[in-house]
């Protein structure tokens, strides 16, 4: 997906988080969870992070979940959308991730949860991050990963291929974290390390599902998709196959985020080295 700069469409990724400003606090519980998440992995380090930036801030939900973190005595943000940055009531500028405007080596810390996954040009992203980074900073972020949605994503080309003949990209593609890991180390970040853990939601109607990724602002945004709304009658019959297929014993359908975890950091030469090939001392047959 990254050998592509025109994937999504920046644009309306924007209007989407436009549209979901004004009623984000009722569909932010995913993304209250999964910014908990990264600041408890932010707890884990026993560095201080005097000066931290928050990209894709949105309405300022980590700022909110900070809490005196970290060390972080100041917080910057950037969110693309103008409407939700309006609702943050820190230190807030309206960018875009893909353009950071901001001067080499003046974080100590970055931080992004659920945002880079909206990224057309990833690589140039992440170094531009990098450069941001004093020597020795760390990134902290989160993004969908491939497995996202798949029950959606499954009911969606079903029901379009039943109703309207042929299929286009309903659901957003997400990256793989084998992907991601060899995109870090090209940016030049050092000690990358990353993971993947399951969020399953569960709703009473799959129609509810739709309605919370209208407002998180997190609908498609592919440039390949149709111009066209999708039929009602595609939306009911794909609501149909989601119950049908995935209906647990208590009557909920789940819907699955795969959340991918990525930290690494600005090189520094006072930094641990791996080893080279062939110096160890000791055999790890041996130890195990």
């Amino acid at each position: 997906m990254f050998d592509s700069m025109t994937v999504f469409n920046r644009s309306i990724v924007r209007q989407h988080r436009d549209r979901a400003s004004s009623k984000i606090s009722e569909h932010d519980f995913l993304l209250r969870e999964v910014g908990e998440r990264l600041l408890e992995r932010l707890d884990d380090t026993v560095r201080k992070f005097p000066v931290a930036l928050d990209i894709g801030a949105r309405s300022g939900i980590l700022a909110e979940l900070i809490a005196g973190r970290g060390g972080i005595e100041h917080l910057f943000a950037c969110e693309l959308s103008e409407p939700m940055a309006q609702q943050h009531k820190g230190t807030i500028c309206v960018a875009d991730e893909e353009i950071l405007p901001f001067a080499d080596t003046s974080f100590h810390l970055v931080l992004s949860n659920l945002c880079l996954h909206w990224v057309n040009d990833l690589p140039g992203a992440l170094v531009q991050i990098r450069q941001t980074l004093k020597p020795d900073g760390l990134l902290l972020a989160t993004m969908f990963g491939g497995e996202t949605l798949f029950e959606l994503r499954s009911v969606l080309m079903d029901a379009e291929i039943a109703i309207e003949g042929g299929i286009s990209p309903r659901v957003s593609p997400f990256a793989d974290i084998r992907d991601i890991g060899s995109l870090m180390q090209r940016a030049g970040f050092a000690l990358p390390v990353l993971d993947s853990e399951t969020i399953t939601v569960h709703y009473s109607d799959p129609l509810k599902l739709l309605y919370d990724l209208r407002g998180m602002g997190e609908t498609n945004a592919v440039f390949e998709k149709r111009k066209t709304v999708m039929r009602r009658e595609t939306i009911m019959h794909a609501m149909q196959l989601y119950r049908d297929r995935f209906t647990d014993d208590e009557g909920r359908v789940p819907a699955t985020f795969q959340i991918l975890n990525l930290s690494g950091w600005a090189p520094a030469p006072d930094q641990p080295k791996p080893l080279r090939p062939g110096t160890a001392q000791q055999s790890l047959t041996d130890v195990l």
